[in-house]
């Protein structure tokens, strides 16, 4: 009982950050301002999820903020960026499929983090 509590606790404290974009890339140094945005976001432990979607598991809603203000830290000048936070919950209640057959959503990774 105590540990479904706590987990069913967790699935709603912990978060996943979503960041959509569409940026400009017409020009070649439009193309590199996007690439730079995207490298940022794979430095900063986000993972693609399509071409345009990037996702991050955080373990608690102060470290999904952390990384929600550096996102925002490194937007581009021009494009239409989305950040969006919804719990494990919701991401576990997501749906996906590869054409028709459906696929298992990622789990989140064990990562150790210090900040």
């Amino acid at each position: 009982m105590y540990d479904e509590h706590y987990t069913r606790l967790n699935q709603y404290r912990s978060l996943w950050i979503l960041v959509f974009f569409d940026l400009p890339t017409e020009t070649r140094k439009e193309r590199k301002i996007a690439s730079g945005f995207r490298k940022k976001l794979l430095d900063d432990g986000f993972s693609m999820f399509q071409f345009s979607i990037y996702m991050r598991f955080c373990a608690s809603r102060e470290n999904a903020e952390v990384h929600t203000k550096r996102i925002k830290s490194n937007l581009p000048e021009h494009g239409k960026i989305g950040v969006m936070q919804i719990t494990d919950k919701q991401f576990g209640m997501m749906e996906l499929f590869y054409g028709k057959k459906p696929i298992a959503p990622e789990k989140p990774s064990q990562q150790l983090e210090l900040f």
